[in-house]
């Protein structure tokens, strides 16, 4: 059947048939008021040239593009189970809602995991477990090596790097001002800082990537006067020099012109309303040693405080000339940061996001058994970073040697976001992840704030909780063979076996 033909002859037999009828009865004619839009509908449809199936099905082809819009809600709400959806499925976003709005975070009737299947994991319990009054409510990791003058006690759980820019200013006053209330680290992102970041007056980890935003010269070059008025704000407590980020490892950062507003420019010291992609690679450097030596300059530059680096391991040789020129020149970070490949917050080519970057288990356990292989990791502070959602992430990162951990999408949701995936688009439905006024207004600072607050002292307590029940009364007491893998239906590993630990030192005497 000939759609285009059936739509012209309806077309004209309606148009016919209300004109003759009009003569009798007028009123008909208010019919005309639907009708001649979708006829209208159908001329462009049938006269534009870009989408095959509106021009051979006029106006009915338009459906196929509003069912496609609405897919992801569709599947979301409709067709995905509490397990399956991605890249956070329900389950897990259930838990931050429900702990954000510190409601009851209880499941009742059993887990909905399938714990025979490949790769389902836990933790080992012990009858001796600890009572409540034996733990460390509030863990705290003091971050800041010999060559560091203002160590920095950190909290156990961090808010892991997201710019200005990226997010909008309400997003940002609500994460540091939850970070400020529960007393943990709020990580700036590579857009820099803004006043959104210094009104709540919350502990900041100032992010320096390859932009340089907040400390480059006109010509994108490392600025150190600049960095050093930014790094010298009191709380600017640690500085992080950015690598790679597990979402787009080796690409460099995206902010689209929708997103570039007259503020954001002014703060990260490019041109307004263009697109800006950040450098794939630093110019401050260019070798193992520029890199540490790099850490050196900062640390020097802010006074002392803890200087670091974050990336997602890619060529492991790279990491291992690292850990060589530390050991050669003398000079350490304070800390490093392991992002995982699984992808972030941060818009990203659909190739890196699915196909770049070592994933964070396999990453973060790398490099802590090449530090411990280099006698390093004693005196360096290890952050793990990627798709931290729960006690039992945090439990699972932290048994693998990782000190700490920071965490971007858990606290993006606790600030209101819906996964909605729409953060490249400055669509966001909920104001969290657009520069749109209109869409921004409907999100309220304090009370996210407290959200954000609640989130991060409700996690933090159930790895306490989970630490408690294994028999452990401190972090740093947490293993690998407190942990365990399905790899088939009978067969199960404890990640002492997967990630077989190493001699501290073993790598020096090879």
């Amino acid at each position: 059947m000939n759609v285009r033909k059936v739509f012209v002859t309806l077309a004209i037999v309606i148009l016919g048939g209300v004109g003759a009828l009009s003569i009798a009865w007028p009123p008909i004619l208010w019919v005309l008021i639907l009708v001649i839009p979708l006829i209208i509908m159908g001329i462009l449809d049938m006269t534009q040239t870009k989408h095959t199936i509106k021009k051979n099905f006029p106006v009915i082809g338009r459906f196929r593009y509003l069912l496609e819009s609405i897919r992801p809600e569709i599947m979301q709400y409709f067709v995905e189970t509490d397990t399956e959806g991605s890249p956070i499925n329900r389950l897990f976003r259930s838990l931050i809602y429900q702990r954000a709005k510190n409601v009851n975070d209880t499941t009742p009737f059993g887990t909905q995991m399938d714990v025979y299947k490949n790769g389902y994991e836990w933790m080992d319990h012990s009858i001796y477990a600890k009572n409540h009054d034996e733990l460390d409510h509030n863990p705290r990791v003091l971050v800041g090596g010999k060559d560091c003058k203002k160590p920095y006690s950190a909290s156990i759980l961090n808010i892991s790097a997201m710019s200005f820019g990226a997010l909008s200013n309400r997003a940002v006053l609500a994460l540091n001002g939850g970070a400020k209330k529960g007393g943990f680290a709020h990580n700036t992102g590579e857009g820099g800082i803004s006043s959104y970041h210094k009104q709540p007056q919350g502990d900041l980890i100032w992010q320096v990537g390859t932009g340089y935003f907040g400390c480059r010269t006109k010509k994108g070059e490392f600025c150190p006067d600049t960095f050093e008025k930014n790094a010298s704000l009191d709380n600017v407590k640690m500085i992080e020099i950015k690598i790679s980020q597990g979402a787009k490892p080796g690409h460099g950062g995206i902010l689209p012109a929708s997103k570039n507003t007259e503020e954001i420019a002014a703060i990260r010291g490019v041109e307004a309303h263009t697109d800006v992609n950040s450098p794939p690679s630093h110019s401050a450097f260019n070798s193992p040693e520029g890199l540490i030596k790099f850490v050196k300059q900062l640390r020097d530059l802010s006074g002392g405080k803890p200087v670091g680096f974050k990336l997602c391991i890619g060529k492991k040789k790279e990491f291992e000339d690292i850990c060589l020129a530390m050991i050669s020149l003398g000079i350490k970070p304070d800390f490093i940061t392991i992002d995982g490949g699984e992808g972030g917050t941060g818009a990203a080519p659909i190739e890196f996001s699915n196909s770049m970057g070592m994933p964070l288990r396999d990453g973060l356990s790398f490099a802590i058994d090449t530090l411990i292989g280099y006698d390093l990791k004693k005196d360096i502070k290890v952050i793990a970073s990627g798709k931290v959602l729960t006690g039992f992430h945090m439990a699972r990162v932290i048994a693998l040697g990782a000190d700490m951990v920071n965490s971007a999408r858990a606290m993006m949701m606790a600030v209101g976001c819906i996964q909605a995936l729409q953060c490249n688009t400055n669509t966001c439905p909920v104001g969290v992840a657009t520069q749109d006024h209109k869409l921004i207004k409907g999100l309220d600072v304090a009370d996210k704030t407290d959200r954000v607050y609640n989130f991060h002292k409700e996690t933090v307590k159930s790895f306490i909780e989970l630490m408690g029940a294994a028999g452990v009364s401190n972090p740093k007491d947490l293993s690998r063979k407190h942990l365990n893998r399905r790899v088939s239906m009978s067969e199960i590993k404890m990640y002492s076996e997967l990630y077989p630990d190493v001699v501290a030192g073993s790598k020096l005497k090879a």
